[in-house]
């Protein structure tokens, strides 16, 4: 059995933002990612964007049925309900490509600074543990 795969990058600007529209077509499945760069990208840019954040795109989207499911708990959905109103519109699709651009880089990098943490902490253990034994060792 043989899967196709095909991809396209198409950059364009829409009147504000270049924006990347990445087609992603495999086994018979299509998907769609947008890439707001901003700036007009170089071809370096663009290219180092294909080499290095290809991968990560969310091309079917995410298979997340917890945020699909409605909370049955009727106040929890009416704190839901009221918190998303209070939350304000976003005005175009550009903004709304950037929110979501701005809080991945967010949980990216809270997960990196957790990570460095982590090995820090690692780090500091083993140094301790390496003086205890010398200490012991009478040196």
């Amino acid at each position: 059995m043989q899967i196709s795969v095909s991809s396209t990058l198409t950059v364009y600007h829409d009147g504000q933002f270049w924006v990347g529209l990445a087609e992603h077509v495999e086994g018979g499945r299509c998907g769609a990612a947008r890439i707001v760069f901003g700036a007009e990208p170089s071809d370096e840019e663009i290219l180092r964007f294909v080499v290095n954040k290809w991968a990560k795109l969310a091309f079917f989207g995410d298979d997340s049925t917890e945020a699909s499911k409605p909370a049955k708990n009727p106040k929890r959905r009416a704190r839901e309900a009221a918190k998303a109103l209070k939350r304000p519109a976003m005005g175009t699709k550009a903004q709304q490509a950037l929110v979501a651009q701005r809080e991945a880089m967010k949980q990216e990098s809270a997960h990196a600074r957790s990570r460095r943490r982590a090995e820090e902490a690692d780090a500091r253990f083993e140094q301790r543990k390496l003086k205890r034994k010398q200490r012991h060792r009478g040196h």
